[in-house]
């Protein structure tokens, strides 16, 4: 069953949360010393879209899970809150709070 239009002629639901997580996607590589992102230690870290799986990104009614590898050399807890900070800034596309979680440091 195709998804109904959002009152007012705005994004579906599904149309929401794809671009909620295209968005958080872009912004956490844009962070300086972000690697990329992790599923976490049990891979549930992530979010499935039609067709694809987004690792490292999972929203949640509760907040947004965050989970990232930064690269070797940089300042781990400065980069984790630049992250924080850049996906707060999104303000109410992504559910708050936003919680970020530092699984592996890469060399690069």
């Amino acid at each position: 069953m195709p998804a109904t239009p959002a009152p007012g002629g705005g994004a579906t639901g599904a149309e929401a949360e794809v671009a909620a997580v295209d968005a958080v996607v872009a912004t956490v590589l844009g962070v300086p010393g972000v690697a990329g992102l992790s599923a976490g230690p049990a891979g549930s870290a992530a979010t499935l879209l039609p067709g694809r799986r987004i690792d490292g990104v999972a929203l949640r009614p509760a907040g947004t899970e965050v989970h990232v590898a930064v690269t070797y050399g940089v300042d781990v807890r400065a980069t984790a809150r630049a992250v924080h900070d850049a996906v707060a800034g999104l303000g109410s596309t992504v559910p708050q709070p936003v919680n970020v979680h530092v699984e592996d440091v890469l060399a690069r």
